[in-house]
């Protein structure tokens, strides 16, 4: 795997985790102003995992890492977020994981998916 493709991959998750914040946040009608708040606790759980799984080494692998990063993002998330004196309601914490679940596994579905394709349609040596 390249540099650039780990960079990628690590800057897609960080980018689908600010989307989540950014759309939480509209969806609540609440300004972009306060953004940092709701993005940092999720970045951090984010970046726990990568750094744990060490996801450089396999970022696009959805069994371990894409599990592993969701699984980190959420629980981290959601932990740091109780840390620091923000609320932690149930349903916040469902549509977290369901969300989140969506967007850091799909991106990976989507990747072996056009990997795959793009093989198939590849001639083999003859």
């Amino acid at each position: 795997m390249s540099r650039s493709s780990i960079i990628t991959a690590g800057a897609l998750d960080a980018a689908l985790v600010l989307l989540f914040a950014v759309i939480g946040r509209l969806s609540h009608g609440e300004t972009l102003a306060g953004l940092g708040v709701t993005y940092w606790p999720f970045l951090g759980g984010l970046t726990i995992g990568w750094l744990l799984l060490r996801a450089w080494r396999h970022p696009r692998n959805i069994v371990w890492t894409g599990l592993g990063v969701w699984i980190a993002a959420v629980v981290g998330g959601l932990l740091l977020r109780l840390a620091s004196g923000q609320g932690v309601q149930l349903s916040f914490a469902i549509v977290t994981t369901i969300v989140l679940g969506v967007f850091l596994l799909g991106w990976r579905a989507i990747a072996v998916i056009v990997s795959r394709a793009s093989r198939q349609r590849m001639p083999t040596a003859a």
